[in-house]
């Protein structure tokens, strides 16, 4: 099933605790099962005594099975390779161990509610089960009172896999009766109960708002600006809307969605009302008493629903009167089904009016109304045919699709001669009228004909207006919030808050028990030099009469005069250098690099191969020739940041990761090409900066100057995110591109490439007056920058277009590649990195372009945002971003002006990002490492609710406990040793201190010179107290703390600390 595409249903991949199955719900579900088997034993299960289920292996493919619904029907979770047997007394699985693990926690609740024991048979990974089949099989025949008991298995599904092969020839040549209970299964799954209808409910309105918000609008502005795009591209789009149900104006979580087939696009006189329909590659065809159909159906959580539309174009006579009848047929056919009447009754009530209005259709009509719906797209049994003798109940869930088909019309156009009518609704049968789930998406004949008729282009085209269906049916509650007016925003806002909560809670439960993120410090891997080698031989060493300092740069070599002798060092082993020039001297001072310092680099293939030999830690030479000493210090330290340089840039190449090669245009394809652009990050060298040209390809884009050694290839699979900013109030216009993987530009490691032209020249008036605003020449150089702006944007927007038609082909699917535009309607100020930057939300990132470094964050990496120093009387607030990945540091956004904070409250609720406020800036990094080590006892205390500051605040207001974030330590506060609470780190420190520590550490980090350790000792004798101060020192200090006494008292309250 589709399932395994989006992981709704999918078992857990790590730990038994990743994920839980609802023990009510499986008691519930069992016992209905149960029950329904014994007292329909002999007319629907066959007679069996054991029923068996096999789910064969997942797969890619959208596809809908007895046995996988049945796995989610009772434990909530598709279990692939699984083979279960039930019977009165026993139910037998065989599965992996980590399956057999979360199956353990049912196995009470099932001896409770239906008196069965759980046997598991734990199938080995280089294990072929037959051992575990055998043992299932003699269970089976201890358990009968018939020498050759009945096993019911279901018939239809073919076996897929070695596991399941294996099994069925086992049974087979067991010697049993084997019953088909396909009939059984689709009537116990026929009757939903209310969670599976509020499921239904979810994927219908999502149905319906893509049919309405998204592909009826679409098809709009096609036929409106008369752009040609075919069936399959118009497929891709509207898959696309649907897994991403905000871009619909539905507010459901991407995960728990999927499409039940790819959306079916259908014109030009070919068409096919089967479910098992494709579209095309061709045009979509919209010319006069043209017919559009279009069917789309999604699902939530694995059930389904579906809706179909037919458009007509400019509509011939014969045409609308076949929808209308067609219309009237459908609703009749809705209007039947209610509880107590038989299936037949929907077709037989179609039927009757199409006989009555217009019986020349008869011949013409489907062969049925639809089918039963739910965890399977067409469930068997239920199909609304004519000879259908089932009875109808409340709680049955019906697809209601009826269509015309292979009508003929009088037209010599063969693209509109032929043509076929289709509606389709998903419906919930109550005790009461039927509930029409997809009726927001009108299918009245004044909504879906269009009339584009020369003769009436003085008219206005119809607008679309939603309108409920003549038949009288019960509202849909498909509605995901309230709409009940007299709830304030903030009110709707913090009702959905809670939910995400809760969600949110659950998500990160299961990710932390599966080991799916953890806490580090983000660091690789030390690189493993190879062997320093500065000679292979002593006969290589230069020789020189003079016994002085020498710089080899062919080797990379300093040669040192030690007891009259030239000794070689590598340049990699040296860590600084420097030089002193007294009077009459210069003292060179050389540093190496010696494992096992406070400071040293990690260990590499040297220091381990050489950790028993004795190192040279520093080295000082006296010359009387200062001239000489300081060419030799300047040549160490340029070879020195020369191989340094040559390192790090191999160090980074040999991370990346391989690209695809890129495929140059050919003759078929002309390259798509924007010229005169400038790249950041720049190529660097010494050499004047060379504007160049980005070239789309077949596979990848190619940046290149004049510079032959100047040129970025960039292969659209590696693209993560593709950006286009027009200058609006900027001084640029830019794409941008976020990627996967490293490249190198330059000798510069990056996942950020962007190209831009600057839309406004740099003007300087000579005279440095002012100009008056009505100054001809001023207008007419505004006029000038306004056009260019205006060329510019339109040459990227184009630019953008065409690589737009060029993604759409098939081999670019499964890349999903867009531009995507930031919305500077939802933009706010913040200070990312240094500098105060204007950072706006797109609908997939919040992003800032303009200012370097880069800032884009994916929303769907996001596990909270929390919003802190938000109190009142503040001007300003931050914003931690915490990623789902643990091991990333948090992202925060400083100094954001607190007229945006409803802003970003209302965007991130509407992306479903759950946010809290807190008071003060927390510190990140214990918590995470908090979290990471004991996630139990995290879900224990309330997961991210330790955040929620209105929680907090209820018991005490004043409390000091609201603001410490969260403190998982089970110790109270008061046993907690003064020496422990100084080593501890705090989650709460100033900025002051962090300043000070990465400064120190910064410090020490470099070669020591003379003026640095004379540095030290100072502040080793201030930190011994005032005994060692100066007189001076302790007269200021004095004269500042008297200055401070005088200061009178304010009643403004004492300004909390910033902490981090």
């Amino acid at each position: 099933m589709a399932d395994q595409r989006n992981g709704a249903s999918k078992p857990p991949a790590g730990t038994a605790g990743a994920y839980t199955i609802d023990m009510g719900n499986f008691v519930k579900r069992l016992k209905a099962f149960y029950g329904h088997w014994k007292e329909h034993r002999a007319d629907m299960w066959g007679g069996s005594e054991a029923i068996v289920v096999a789910t064969p292996p997942s797969s890619e493919d959208l596809r809908y099975l007895k046995s996988s619904a049945l796995n989610i029907w009772l434990l909530g979770y598709e279990f692939p390779e699984t083979i279960m047997v039930f019977m009165s007394k026993q139910i037998h699985f065989l599965c992996s161990q980590k399956k057999a693990s979360l199956l353990e926690t049912v196995k009470q609740s099932a001896r409770d509610a239906v008196g069965a024991d759980i046997v598991m048979h734990v199938k080995g990974k280089n294990d072929d089960g037959t051992a575990a089949m055998d043992d299932m099989l003699r269970a089976v025949r201890a358990h009968s009172k018939s020498d050759s008991p009945v096993i019911g298995h279901i018939a239809r599904e073919a076996p897929e896999g070695k596991l399941l092969e294996t099994w069925v020839e086992k049974l087979k040549g067991s010697g049993f009766q084997l019953g088909d209970v396909t009939n059984g299964f689709s009537e116990l799954f026929a009757v939903k109960d209310e969670r599976e209808l509020t499921y239904v409910k979810k994927a219908a309105y999502l149905t319906s708002s893509a049919m309405k918000n998204f592909v009826v609008p679409k098809l709009e502005k096609i036929i409106d600006d008369e752009v040609k795009i075919s069936h399959s591209s118009l497929m891709d789009d509207t898959e696309k809307a649907i897994l991403e149900p905000i871009k619909v104006k539905v507010k459901l979580k991407p995960e728990n969605v999927d499409i039940c087939y790819p959306p079916i696009f259908q014109s030009g006189g070919e068409f096919d009302l089967k479910p098992s329909a494709t579209s095309n590659d061709e045009n979509l065809y919209y010319e006069s008493t043209s017919v559009i159909i279009c069917a789309i159906g999604s699902r939530y959580n694995s059930y389904c629903s579906n809706v179909a539309r037919t458009f007509l174009i400019d509509a011939n006579p014969m045409q609308s009167k076949a929808y209308e009848v067609l219309l009237k047929a459908q609703d009749a056919a809705i209007a039947a089904l209610r509880p107590g009447n038989k299936v037949s009754a929907a077709y037989q009530a179609a039927t009757s009016i199409v006989e009555k209005e217009a019986s020349e259709l008869l011949p013409n009509l489907t062969k049925s109304a639809g089918t039963g719906i739910g965890l399977e797209f067409r469930e068997s049994g239920l199909s609304l045919n004519a000879k259908n003798d089932r009875v109808l109940k409340a709680g049955m869930v019906f697809n209601v699709s009826l269509g015309i088909q292979n009508l003929q019309a009088h037209i010599k156009n063969p693209k509109t001669q032929k043509f076929s009518l289709l509606l389709a609704d998903t419906v919930i049968i109550t005790e009461k009228s039927p509930e029409v789930l997809t009726s927001p998406c009108s299918k009245a004949v004044k909504d879906v004909a269009y009339s584009f008729n020369d003769d009436e282009e003085e008219e206005e085209r119809p607008k679309r207006k939603a309108e409920a269906t003549p038949m009288e049916v019960l509202p849909s509650k498909a509605t995901l919030r309230s709409d009940n007016q007299e709830m304030s925003k903030e009110e709707l806002r913090r009702l959905h808050q809670a939910e995400l909560a809760r969600q949110k809670n659950e998500e990160t439960a299961r990710r932390l028990a599966g080991g799916g993120s953890g806490s580090g410090d983000g660091r690789g891997a030390a690189r493993s030099s190879g062997e320093l080698i500065a000679y292979k031989n002593v006969n290589d060493i230069p020789q020189s009469r003079d016994l002085v300092i020498q710089v080899d740069q062919k080797n990379e070599t300093i040669l040192l005069p030690i007891y009259g002798s030239m000794v070689p060092f590598h340049i990699s082993t040296v860590k600084s250098v420097n030089s002193n020039q007294d009077n009459r001297t210069c003292t060179i001072r050389i540093i190496f690099n010696v494992p096992g310092g406070p400071f040293a680099p990690a260990p590499d293939a040297n220091s381990l191969r050489n950790q028993n030999a004795i190192h040279l830690k520093e080295i000082t030479f006296r010359s009387k020739d200062p001239r000489h000493s300081s060419e030799v210090v300047q040549l160490i330290k340029t070879l020195r940041r020369q191989v340094a340089s040559r390192e790090s840039e191999k160090a980074e190449r040999a991370t990346l990761v391989t690209q695809e090669k890129l495929q140059l245009s050919g003759a078929k394809m002309k390259p798509m090409r924007l010229s005169d652009l400038w790249i950041r990050p720049s190529f660097g060298g010494r050499g004047r900066k060379l504007s160049g040209t980005l070239e789309a390809h077949v596979n990848g884009y190619r940046y290149s100057t004049s510079r032959p050694e100047e040129r970025v290839d960039i292969m659209y699979g590696n693209i993560k995110h593709a950006f286009f900013q027009p200058a609006e109030k900027e001084m640029i216009t830019l794409l941008h591109f976020h990627l996967h993987n490293h490249i190198m530009v330059g000798n510069k490691k990056t996942k950020d490439v962007q190209f831009y032209v600057e839309v406004m020249d740099v003007v300087q008036t000579l005279g440095g007056g002012r100009r008056s605003a009505m100054d001809p020449d001023e207008i007419e150089e505004e006029q000038r920058e306004r056009e260019r702006k205006n060329r510019i944007n339109m040459e990227f927007q184009n630019f953008v277009n065409k690589v737009h038609d060029h993604w759409g082909q098939p081999q670019f699917k499964g890349l999903d590649l867009e531009f995507d535009q930031p919305l500077r309607e939802l933009g706010f100020h913040g200070v990312p990195h240094k500098a105060s930057a204007f950072i706006i939300p797109t609908s997939s990132c919040l992003v800032e372009l303009i200012e370097t470094p880069f800032l884009v964050i994916t929303l769907s990496e996001i596990e909270i945002v929390n919003l802190e120093r938000v109190g009142f009387g503040q001007k300003n607030f931050d914003m931690a971003i915490v990623f789902k990945d643990f091991k990333k540091d948090v992202m925060r956004i400083d100094s954001i002006p607190i007229a945006s904070l409803d802003g970003i409250k209302e965007w991130l609720d509407t992306t479903d990002i759950k946010y809290y406020e807190s008071r003060l800036n927390l510190n990140w990094r214990p918590i995470l490492k908090t979290i990471t080590d004991d996630p139990e006892k995290f879900i224990e205390d309330g997961g991210w609710e330790f955040l929620n500051m209105e929680a907090s605040d209820s018991d005490s207001e004043n409390s000091e406990e609201s603001d410490q974030g969260y403190q998982p330590s089970d110790m109270e506060p008061d046993s907690v040793s003064e020496e422990e609470a100084d080593d501890s780190e705090s989650l709460v420190e100033s900025d002051e201190e962090e300043e000070e520590d990465s400064e120190e550490d910064s410090e020490e980090e470099k070669g020591k010179t003379w003026e640095e350790l004379e540095r030290e000792a100072s502040n080793a004798d201030r930190e011994k107290g005032d005994e060692s101060e100066s007189e001076d020192e302790r007269r200021r200090k004095k004269a500042k703390a008297i200055g401070k006494s005088r200061i009178p008292q304010r009643s403004v309250p004492a300004k909390r600390p910033k902490m981090r």
